[in-house]
């Protein structure tokens, strides 16, 4: 068994169609400069309303990657 140290930040995700775009948004951006993300917990779920309707979303997520 193979033992892994992780490092954890925290992201925050935004999206006006839906709450797993936000995420997928978050993790694209951080996979830009980041390698070896392993696992993600959503943190906070925000939405902004305009006229009464969701018109996006904010998600905050705590992304967990292996250290070299």
């Amino acid at each position: 068994m193979s033992h892994h140290t992780y490092k954890h930040i925290e992201l925050t995700g935004s999206s006006e169609k839906n709450i797993e775009d936000a995420i997928q948004s978050a993790l694209t951006k951080a996979s830009e400069s980041l390698h070896g993300m392993r696992w993600f917990e959503v943190t906070d779920t925000r939405g902004h309303i305009e006229d009464g309707r969701v018109s996006h979303w904010q998600v905050t997520i705590k992304v967990g990657f292996t250290l070299d």
